[in-house]
């Protein structure tokens, strides 16, 4: 008897909690021009968006949209005091061509610690009723106060047993040492038990940059969150302080300054839905607007 193959959308169970905390290590290894590589400790927070008052009441020193040790403010990520951030996300998904609103959409990023916070990369999931993936929306800041959203919806082959892979071009700039012509081939392990990002920079010729971030999954309680703190108290300044300490080595190696160019719009959307003989998609025009143009990757 031949047994039907599992759905790969549904390979990964999203975590049953409102709230987790994911005690990990963030790793970067540049390839060329030059060698380049560190890793440093670091602690995120996965917050369900449909679940935020759920998620305020695990902990006394942890807080949803006001002041604590350990807070989550939903402003941090669409910009915006006057909507949700679920509602600010179900516009995302829907002007990438989802007509169904997720079932769920969870949330990874850094949390704001007595106040302050930075998120170079937070990452949205968002599934179906069915605990289906159907999109992943990669939200990118820099160090000059700027912010990009790759929205993705889930294609067909793109989930297995390994976890989600999807590309999409580069268009907004990050790195002052890191050239525009990249294309990112992102590797992600959706929240669990544990958690794994993994993104490969590459240019025409091949691998230039490759991120990671590894995490195990932390009841959001008290304690954790004292460890935590107490194990890395400023967590803030050592994410801006490392991006400006590995700039400066990187310089002292000789790598090339970039130019910042004019950012593009606020969101764009990446498809699978062209031939490879096809041309490369044009890009989005610099504006100010939250509204998102739709692209598919060159291949």
């Amino acid at each position: 008897m031949t047994e039907t193959p599992p759905d790969d959308k549904r390979l990964h169970t999203p975590p049953a909690e409102a709230a987790l905390l994911y005690d990990g290590n963030v790793m970067h290894q540049r390839m060329k021009p030059l060698g380049h590589r560190f890793s440093y400790t670091v602690f995120s927070l996965m917050v369900d968006l449909d679940r935020l008052d759920e998620a305020g009441r695990q902990s006394r020193v942890f807080s949803v949209d006001r002041f604590n040790l350990l807070s989550f403010h939903q402003s941090d990520h669409s910009g915006q005091t006057d909507r949700s951030l679920r509602v600010y996300v179900d516009d995302l998904l829907a002007g990438a061509g989802l007509a169904v609103p997720a079932a769920r959409v969870l949330l990874v990023c850094y949390p704001r610690i007595v106040g302050w916070v930075f998120n170079p990369l937070a990452v949205y999931y968002a599934y179906d009723a069915s605990d289906a993936l159907v999109a992943l929306v990669y939200e990118v800041r820099n160090t000059f106060g700027e912010r990009h959203s790759y929205v993705c919806p889930i294609a067909p082959g793109q989930v297995s047993e390994a976890g989600i892979r999807q590309e999409c071009d580069k268009i907004f700039h990050v790195s002052p040492f890191m050239p525009m012509a990249m294309r990112y081939r992102f590797r992600m392990v959706p929240p669990g038990k544990d958690i794994r990002w993994r993104i490969l920079e590459t240019d025409a010729e091949g691998p230039v940059l490759s991120a990671t971030f590894s995490g195990h999954a932390q009841p959001l309680k008290t304690r954790n969150i004292l460890r935590l703190v107490g194990r890395i108290p400023h967590l803030t300044l050592k994410i801006v302080a490392g991006i400006h300490w590995e700039a400066a080595k990187l310089w002292w190696k000789g790598a090339r300054y970039i130019s910042r160019p004019v950012p593009p719009a606020l969101t764009s959307v990446w498809t699978d839905d062209i031939r490879r003989d096809e041309p490369a998609p044009r890009r989005l025009s610099p504006q100010s607007s939250s509204n998102p143009e739709t692209c598919s990757p060159a291949e």
